[in-house]
């Protein structure tokens, strides 16, 4: 029998309040609190991040604000800049490639919930995993749903809601977001 957890990470349907689902955003509740709690520039912010998110690269900058679910499933690439008020629900793997940039406001989310009343009601979530290519630069207030895919060099625009996969090499806008520009790679 699968624990809530395997189902969780297998985009099944699960209880988000089971005791170990509990602890391990307790977990990421804690480090959270004590990555805020340091002043600005002190390089612990960098080793607590580092116990909190599943992988990063070396460089890496993630602004006040931050917020997240379990931590341990966020991957980012190498210069991953995340300005301030960044939210990644990150029920399910959250991979971000290289050189990639977050204005402020910014909101990932893998959960969700189900549209049967009986399955909400009774705690029923799902999760899928959202991944951001290299390169890209998500606009302020931009918030990209589960089950997400945005390519290489992509750039959403702010305000976009993000609910179907978008290609690389585009200018993406809107709620829903949909691609109005294609860009030439230099």
């Amino acid at each position: 029998m699968k624990s809530e957890k395997q189902k969780m990470l297998s985009g099944e349907l699960y209880l988000a309040t089971d005791n170990e689902l509990l602890s391990e955003r307790e977990r990421a509740s804690q480090l959270v609190f004590e990555i805020h709690s340091l002043p600005p520039g002190n390089p612990q912010k960098q080793l607590l991040f580092k116990k909190l998110l599943g992988t990063t690269g070396n460089s890496f900058v993630i602004e006040k604000g931050f917020h997240c679910d379990y931590g341990y499933n966020i991957h980012l690439g190498e210069n991953f800049y995340a300005n301030v008020n960044c939210t990644i629900l990150d029920c399910a793997e959250v991979r971000i490639g290289n050189n990639v940039l977050f204005a402020p406001n910014v909101g990932i989310y893998t959960a969700g919930h189900p549209l049967d009343t009986t399955l909400r009601v009774a705690g029923q979530e799902f999760a899928y995993p959202v991944t951001i290519g290299d390169n890209v630069w998500l606009g302020a207030n931009v918030l990209v749903l589960p089950n997400v895919t945005i390519g290489a060099n992509t750039v959403i625009g702010a305000g976009s809601v993000v609910t179907k996969n978008i290609p690389a090499n585009v200018v993406a806008v809107g709620n829903p977001c949909r691609v109005v520009k294609e860009l030439t790679t230099s």
